[in-house]
């Protein structure tokens, strides 16, 4: 007995066989055959139904699914025409069919209505079905890529413009399929976009990135709307050029028409450059030294300076191991301290960052004593450890391409798979995870044998790198060492530009790609041309990071303003002037510290230690937690708030720690007000504590009124006029933030 659809089928081809017995023309013999990857798929994805909030999601909707975006072209023809007894298409009368009725809401679809009665591709989809609705033309060709025009847009406020995409296909063929194509704006406010094409700039100068998505295939177009006005080309010419990073962001802000701002004073460039590279405040001798000194040159001497002090491994290893360290009640206690220590001594040696990333995908041995091993007993399985590597050192997020095709981009199972192929071989001898209370020893080795199973086709995954020719390995090759080797070749530019972009970030207040390790198509970065430069640079000073800091921190863009002007207010992405972050909450803490001259005591770490040595975020700080340090309890627990909140302010003007520390005996304030200071020194004693620099005219006008409102007649109204004024400063954004 014939199924359903075979039913169907055979009703249509005695239909043809009888009309052309009588002389007529076969059905839809003079129309084009409709293929269902080239012509049916793309109107699905267009329309919305293979979406991740309709039929694209994990289990369907209301019984129907897709895959999504139509990854799947066999699983796609087979749910429309096999499933649910073949009741979606009908070839014996096509208008009837499930598909049609519901997509053009003749019968009730919860999607609302996603094909108008006789459209183009109500017709395309219609007369697919009644040419039989076949899941392949004899010899079809493939989709091979596609094109959009234009590239890059420069428009003007409220201006429109149209784009096309063009399919290429392997037969040399091409076609317009602007209709089939989804369109997306990365800034919706400044660019919009229509299901047509059709771009809009918005009455506010900036730029965004349109996605053009033509089925599995992105494309983008890259807008920018200039500030309205022209500014003389002079007026770029005679700003400073420090190195090279100067030249291509005055190219960049030239064709914007944004003016940078002025450079900041020499003590807001000392306070800056200390926070950025060592991590605290510069004491007021040092102030005052730097502030006197009138030679030429004194800051790149002092960015030198910096990068030789102690403080700077703690400081660089601690936003590291925000990336790195996992939970203790996962992996041990002894493995994490074991871990940090190893992430420490790494920057004390300002260890190249190949060699950094290179000796973690490699690591083997006893998690007791090579610290690097430990990622490899918290990321235990092939799928864990590749997004962990694929996101720290190739700035790429595979996670989507673990279930499904990426949507945004071109990696899908099988390149997945197959890079997780590089960790089936690590092995696991000694006590394994026993969490919460995971304290044994544990070696990581490599086994002779071990493979990644695709989970649809179930075939076994060769190691395979994302891009690039595949490598040859042997039996007796450990696959991560040839993995190491292609994240760090030379024609691999993932590796120094996720580097470079993190640093840049760190130090100028944003990436060049935000976020700063999802480095894509359709994320591209601000400047394209000061990436590539940084990336070719750090590479050339074989990704030493001190290098790379110096040619960030004596850059003439680095020492700009945070003050902006009324010609680059609206510029967030460009670095026209210093965009001001609050301070690392280990920042934060220790200026505390330094400025009231009380230490803070941490359990589980020596007398002395400073928040930004603490080698695990289970070691309890209310003010850390209100100041934005990873939650221990995310498995990877990297994510910050840089976020201000009400919890801070009102932590910083009554957190009892807070008082403890401004009002202490043998605090800061006490020894000031017992000391033989005027009022007016202690004033400016203060600011320079916080601030890193004099108190102007009118601030030293107000710490007199303080000491005066208070009298001098007894000590004790002293110290209580100096805890005031030093409590206020604390409690200020020129405090809390880095300018």
């Amino acid at each position: 007995m014939l199924a359903p659809m075979q039913y169907r089928s055979w009703l249509l081809v005695l239909g043809c066989s009888l009309t052309l017995a009588v002389g007529i023309l076969p059905c839809a013999a003079a129309e084009k055959p409709v293929s269902f990857e080239l012509d049916v798929q793309p109107i699905l994805v267009a329309q919305g139904c293979s979406a991740g909030a309709c039929h694209g999601k994990s289990r369907g909707q209301n019984g129907f699914q897709l895959s999504l975006l139509c990854f799947d072209p066999d699983f796609d023809h087979a749910a429309l025409t096999q499933n649910a007894r073949g009741r979606r298409v009908f070839p014996a009368s096509p208008e009837k069919s499930l598909l049609l009725l519901k997509g053009a809401a003749i019968v009730p679809h919860g999607g609302g209505q996603r094909l108008g009665p006789g459209s183009a591709d109500y017709e395309t989809l219609r007369r697919w079905i009644e040419q039989g609705a076949s899941r392949r033309l004899p010899q079809e060709p493939k989709l091979v890529g596609v094109t959009l025009d234009p590239k890059d847009a420069v428009l003007k406020p409220k201006e429109q413009r149209q784009i096309r995409i063009t399919a290429q296909y392997s037969d040399g063929s091409s076609r317009d399929v602007t209709a089939q194509t989804a369109f997306q704006s990365s800034e919706a406010a400044i660019v919009t976009v229509d299901k047509a094409g059709l771009i809009s700039a918005g009455p506010l100068p900036g730029e965004a990135t349109l996605m053009a998505r033509y089925m599995y295939i992105i494309a983008t177009c890259n807008v920018a709307i200039p500030m309205p006005g022209q500014v003389p080309a002079d007026a770029y010419a005679k700003l400073p050029r420090k190195n090279f990073i100067d030249e291509h962001v005055w190219t960049k802000l030239q064709s914007m028409s944004i003016t940078p701002s002025e450079p900041c004073d020499d003590a807001t460039f000392l306070r800056r450059v200390h926070v950025d590279l060592i991590g605290r405040l510069p004491t007021p001798e040092e102030v005052r030294v730097f502030l006197g000194d009138t030679s030429s040159g004194k800051r790149e001497r002092l960015v030198d300076s910096l990068l030789l002090r102690p403080e700077f491994a703690d400081h660089w290893a601690n936003k590291w191991a925000d990336l790195l360290r996992p939970n203790p009640y996962h992996v041990g206690i002894k493995a994490v301290f074991n871990y940090d220590q190893w992430i420490r001594d790494s920057f004390r040696q300002n260890k190249p960052l190949d060699q950094f990333a290179r000796e973690l995908i490699t690591a083997q041995g006893s998690t007791w004593k090579n610290g690097a091993a430990v990622m490899f007993r918290d990321r235990r399985q092939p799928e864990e450890i590749t997004t962990l590597v694929s996101q720290l050192f190739l700035g790429i997020r595979l996670d989507c391409a673990k279930c499904h095709h990426h949507p945004f981009e071109k990696w899908g199972q099988d390149d997945f798979y197959s890079f997780a192929a590089f960790f089936a071989r690590v092995g696991h001898k000694g006590t394994g995870i026993s969490a919460p209370i995971s304290g044994g020893e544990e070696i990581i080795t490599i086994a002779k044998q071990g493979q990644v199973l695709h989970p649809l086709t179930k075939a076994v995954m060769p190691p395979r790198p994302l891009f690039g020719e595949p490598l040859k390995l042997d039996d007796a090759t450990d696959p991560r060492e040839a993995l190491a080797d292609w994240i760090t070749f030379p024609g691999n530019d993932y590796f120094p530009q996720v580097m470079v972009n993190r640093v840049w970030a760190d130090l100028m207040g944003r990436g060049i790609v935000e976020p700063v390790d999802d480095l894509r198509a359709t994320n591209p970065p601000s400047n394209p041309v000061l990436m590539a430069a940084l990336a070719k640079q750090f590479r050339d000073d074989k990704f030493d990071l001190k290098k790379l800091l110096r040619h960030i921190a004596t850059s003439h863009v680095y020492s700009l303003s945070s003050k902006p002007t009324k010609e680059n207010i609206p510029d967030t992405r460009n670095y026209s002037r210093r965009y001001r972050t609050r301070m690392r909450a280990e920042v934060l803490a220790d200026a505390v510290c330094d400025i009231t001259g009380v230490e803070e005591k941490y359990e589980a770490m020596p007398q002395g230690s400073r928040a930004s040595q603490l080698w695990t975020h289970r070691i309890d700080s209310l003010f850390l937690d209100t100041f934005g340090r990873p939650d221990p309890n995310q498995d990877p627990p990297c994510e910050r708030i840089s976020e201000g909140a009400v919890t801070q302010v009102l932590h910083l003007m009554n957190g009892p720690d807070i008082y403890r520390k401004v009002t202490a005996d043998e605090g800061r304030a006490a020894g000031l007000a017992a000391s033989t200071k005027s009022p007016e020194h202690i004033a400016e004693e203060i600011y320079l504590l916080c601030y890193g620099r004099l108190p102007s005219a009118e601030e030293r006008e107000i710490g007199k009124q303080v000491f005066a409102a208070a009298g001098e007649s007894t000590p004790a109204t002293r110290r209580q006029a100096t805890e005031d004024l030093l409590w206020a400063l604390l409690n200020t954004p020129e405090f809390v933030f880095n300018h």
